[in-house]
């Protein structure tokens, strides 16, 4: 974008530090401000009907309810910090501001939505089209090579949080472990060792068009 929107979206922006588990925005609550995630990890969430949901992770540096702050609509979900965070608030006013009238920035928020978009058909084809041992054996996979391809992975987030991002109960989760007992997969805490990744692939098969988060 151009320096003079990128210094307008700077001096109305705040930088604050938030502690652990601290709600920061309610759904159906006004998109007053764009949140961007400087330092920590930050959950998104949503609730219905007395259950509730983990719908992402969001880690630096990353902006979230962006689609909201465009429209001026409602936030769709709920957000709370997972770890103590350093965030940048940005008010909503200001960014659409800098949207109408700097195109270089406009078309950068063009791609970063179609990113988002691109991401949620891959996780509505990961729900709809695998099983739930299949999702588990595909996320560790994705960890192990984001984490060196050692065959030892340190699960990012607890348990309850990885079942409620591949849609499973905390429960189905550890029964889908234990199916991939036999494919060399054990679990210690939050430490999972894949004594045999060629396995484990051939159960999963990754699929590009799912499980690449960069296309």
């Amino acid at each position: 974008m151009a320096e003079a929107s990128f210094e307008d979206l700077v001096q109305a922006a705040y930088l604050q530090t938030f502690p652990a588990q601290l709600d920061l925005i309610a759904e159906g609550d006004p998109a007053d401000f764009l949140y961007v995630v400087m330092e920590g990890c930050v959950e998104l969430f949503a609730h219905a009907n007395g259950r509730e949901t983990t719908m992402a992770m969001v880690r630096p540096v990353n902006a979230f309810i962006l689609a909201a702050v465009l429209k001026d609509a409602v936030y769709l979900m709920s957000a709370r910090t997972a770890h103590k965070s350093r965030i940048l608030l940005i008010p909503s006013e200001n960014v659409r501001e800098a949207f109408a009238r700097d195109d270089a920035f406009a078309r950068a928020i063009v791609v970063e939505l179609a990113n988002s978009y691109r991401t949620v058909v891959k996780e509505q084809k990961d729900l709809k089209l695998r099983t739930a041992v299949e999702r588990l054996a595909n996320r560790l996979l994705r960890y192990d090579a984001e984490q060196g391809a050692h065959g030892t992975v340190t699960l990012p987030h607890d348990k309850r949080t990885i079942a409620s991002l591949i849609g499973m109960t905390p429960e189905n989760l550890s029964r889908a472990f234990n199916t991939l007992k036999p494919y060399g997969v054990e679990v210690t805490g939050p430490t999972v060792t894949i004594a045999d990744a060629a396995a484990l692939a051939k159960l999963a098969q990754p699929n590009p068009l799912i499980d690449d988060e960069t296309s």
